[in-house]
């Protein structure tokens, strides 16, 4: 399948306890990663897409999941979306040398991540 959904990532106010609920839930091992914008817990679901979970950094805005897709070309795929009407949210970014993302919201206002993973 082409462009599939590669990875699912919490924003959350309050990380504590979102890792406690959804590790009790579903059992899922976490890993903390030190991150420059605080801790990123990578999910292990271990099977089908993981994901992680950090701290919301935009104030007063919810608790919420965003998925990300795979993309051939991070660049190319974040500017077609700006010309079919999205808004950039987060351009192209490198993720500590595993690859780049950038977040777009979708002319209806959904937002998706787009994931180039590092060869």
């Amino acid at each position: 399948m082409a462009n599939p959904f590669v990875h699912v990532e919490l924003h959350t106010t309050d990380l504590d306890s979102a890792k406690a609920f959804y590790q009790g839930l579903f059992d899922w091992k976490l890993q903390d990663i030190a991150m420059p914008h605080g801790t990123y817990s990578l999910i292990n679901v271990g099977g089908g897409t993981g994901g992680g979970m950090m701290k919301q950094m935009m104030p007063g805005v919810p608790s919420s999941w965003l998925s990300y897709v795979l993309v051939d070309d991070i660049n190319a795929a974040t500017e077609k979306a700006k010309t079919l009407g999205a808004t950039i949210v987060q351009d192209v970014v490198e993720v500590a040398g595993m690859g780049w993302l950038s977040v777009i919201v979708d002319p209806t206002g959904a937002p998706l991540g787009l994931w180039k993973a590092k060869m």
